[in-house]
């Protein structure tokens, strides 16, 4: 994870626009980098970097549209606001279909789009802090053995022991040494927690 804190990454081919952008971004304590075009962006993009995307819709190139839609094809999930003195109704409607924070038409109220900015960066935190943690989660599962795994997902649909022993042709003893085990491994204390993690990793 990168530790220099979320960065406004502005795409825009006007060079007053980009400029004015990073003085009032700027202004609000938050870090800014400027592309002049989307081929310059992908270009220095990290995807380690937390932050968002303010974008323009018409430019030289791989328009903004266009840029949107290769991050999403390449599973990038940073929040994207649209911006442009172009805007028409379809276009607003595409643009938040495939995900962006906002769709911005010029000029605009400078509190508008910092308000964006504002959710678009808590949206990307939360987004990271969620995968970290299904990481964990999966590093943990990760650990169980062929049978632990087996014994899990069976008890994560409700099966009992008892139920379980029988379906796997073990003694009950050997499950609840098991289960156990599980309990431990994923450090949790019940198996309804163990449900929700397992939930949470996708692995159900």
């Amino acid at each position: 994870m990168n530790k220099s804190g979320p960065i406004v990454s502005v795409v825009d081919d006007d060079e007053d626009i980009r400029e004015s952008l990073s003085i009032l971004f700027e202004t609000m304590g938050l870090k800014v980098q400027t592309y002049g075009g989307a081929q310059h962006f992908l270009a220095a993009y990290d995807p380690a970097q937390a932050g968002c995307l303010v974008l323009d819709v018409r430019m030289p190139g791989m328009s903004g549209p266009e840029l949107q839609s290769k991050l999403a094809a390449e599973g990038v999930g940073l929040p994207i606001i649209i911006i442009t003195g172009y805007g028409d109704v379809p276009m607003a409607v595409d643009a938040v279909r495939m995900g962006a924070v906002n769709f911005i038409e010029k000029p605009f109220r400078d509190q508008v789009l910092l308000d964006s900015v504002q959710k678009a960066i808590e949206l990307d935190a939360q987004a990271r802090l969620e995968q970290c943690e299904q990481a964990d989660i999966e590093a943990k599962l990760s650990l169980l053995t062929p049978r632990e795994q087996q014994i899990l997902d069976l008890l994560v649909t409700g099966k009992s022991s008892k139920m379980i022993a029988y379906e796997l042709g073990i003694s009950q003893k050997t499950v609840s040494f098991h289960r156990a085990h599980i309990l431990e491994k994923v450090g949790v204390d019940s198996v309804l927690e163990l449900a929700r993690l397992s939930q949470k990793a996708e692995l159900v």
